[in-house]
């Protein structure tokens, strides 16, 4: 899979085009790449970081060799500030590893990672999203990280290996995850409780199941007024997408790119049945037809429900007023399972590969994953199980209600025509069906040739 890093220059233009994927939905829903600038009152932390650091990890900080580290990064609002912070308290408690951060814009992060990396210019330390790795795999611009893993003594049985396992191409470690921010679902808990479904645990009375959900959606529309919608949702791209990822996963389906990332394999059966049952959610009235802001309708307290990613979950509790909860979707078919991405630590290709750099570099990337209950502040579900049961993880609320989504994400295969397949192929063949302008059997026909002609291309 992997090609000289010679060719990531060429690369550049079919890259930056990519960038576009992240900025749809009116920039409110769109972590399709997360950028942090939706964690809305999320602060950095204090000075609690490090405690759940793992102590074989600090190796080079007793050597009398200091070793310095570039780091780039793509996040800003609470993101950037929480990864900040972390730093700041890595290098305290690392002496003799220190390491600057320096933040991008998240637009121009990827093409300038490529271009730096190609003139010999590139960071020690980088951030990738899952879905974005197996581009900069095919270009040469990351890394594998067994060896400089295993001098800095990383167990990789340590972290969710769904995540983990998403990281791994060619049985070769390129990423360690940090989090993974999938797609939920968000309530109001005084429009639910007026519609008698909120339990007195404060969750949704709601069976699991297609016809559970569908019911549970028609007691709201008839209880609740007229001007409340009972569920939130765009009526186009990222989110009714994830949502048909999601539900197409819960019935097993198999990824739309076959194993030999040549072959288009939609499951018509499966992905038809999924598009049906989100397509009577808009003609059945269910979702608000030209929602020009289905962000701004929950958190105005005017839906019942929403569904999106958990970057929200920091917009949401900085809103006055609004009393909600978050949980993972229900489980309408066989099985749990949902839309998600991750962000992941990588070390890009470098002039020297120095190795004691590397090995620093992976003690660090390890440290941030084993802190990630100061990560998580942003909405974000920890890469380590271990984390979850920290104390100042546990403190938070609603994070615990979702954790478990990181076990039941659905990743697509390394392919470095996942970004085109979504945006030239699955948006553009969905969106009619969400119109009702294109039926759920006769899209699935489309959508297997139109994944085909991304992968032919």
């Amino acid at each position: 899979m992997k090609k000289t890093y010679s060719l990531a220059m060429t690369s550049l233009l079919s890259i930056s085009l990519l960038l576009t994927a992240c900025g749809g939905n009116g920039g409110n829903s769109n972590e399709g790449g997360n950028n942090g600038s939706a964690n809305g009152g999320n602060t950095a932390p204090t000075n609690n970081a490090g405690t759940n650091a793992d102590a074989g990890n600090a190796a080079p900080a007793d050597s009398d060799e200091k070793v310095d580290l570039s780091f780039w990064t793509l996040f800003d609002g609470g993101d950037g500030a929480n990864m900040q912070a972390l730093v700041d308290e890595f290098n305290k408690t690392h002496p003799n590893i220190q390491v600057k951060n320096t933040k991008l814009v998240w637009g121009e992060y990827y093409t300038k990672l490529i271009t730096a990396v190609g003139n010999g210019n590139g960071p020690d330390v980088g951030i990738s999203h899952t879905s974005r790795l197996p581009d900069l795999i095919d270009q040469g611009v990351v890394t594998e990280l067994d060896d400089a893993a295993k001098d800095a003594g990383v167990d990789w049985g340590s972290y969710n290996q769904n995540l983990l396992n998403a990281t791994v191409v060619d049985g070769k470690h390129y990423a360690a995850p940090i989090d993974t921010h999938p797609f939920i679902m968000y309530y109001n808990k005084k429009l639910l409780k007026d519609a008698g479904l909120l339990g007195e645990d404060g969750k949704p009375v709601l069976e699991q199941s297609a016809d559970g959900f569908m019911k549970f959606l028609d007691t709201l529309k008839a209880k609740l007024p007229a001007k409340v919608t009972p569920f939130a949702l765009s009526n186009s791209n990222d989110d009714p997408y994830r949502l048909w990822w999601s539900l197409y996963s819960q019935q097993g389906g198999n990824d739309i790119v076959a194993d030999d990332l040549k072959t288009a394999s939609v499951d018509a059966d499966k992905g038809a049945k999924a598009a049906d049952y989100i397509q009577k959610l808009y003609t059945g009235g269910y979702i608000k037809k030209n929602d020009p802001d289905f962000y701004k309708n929950f958190q105005s307290g005017t839906a019942a429900i929403m569904m999106t990613g958990v970057w929200a979950t920091g917009t949401w509790e900085s809103t006055k007023g609004l009393e909600f909860g978050a949980m993972p979707i229900p489980k309408i078919f066989d099985q749990e399972a949902t839309w998600g991405d991750s962000h992941t630590i990588i070390l890009p290709v470098t002039k020297s590969e120095d190795a004691a750099k590397r090995k620093a570099a992976m003690i660090f990337a390890d440290w941030i994953a084993s802190n990630g209950q100061i990560w998580a502040k942003a909405g974000h579900i920890p890469s380590k199980p271990s984390v979850l049961e920290n104390a100042d993880y546990k403190a938070m609320p609603y994070r615990s209600d979702y954790a478990s989504v990181a076990s039941t994400v659905k990743f697509n295969k390394p392919s470095t025509k996942n970004w085109q397949i979504r945006d030239n192929a699955s948006f553009k063949v969905l969106n009619e069906v969400w119109a009702n302008k294109l039926s759920p059997a006769d899209a699935m026909k489309k959508l297997q040739e139109g994944v085909q002609k991304v992968l032919d291309e």
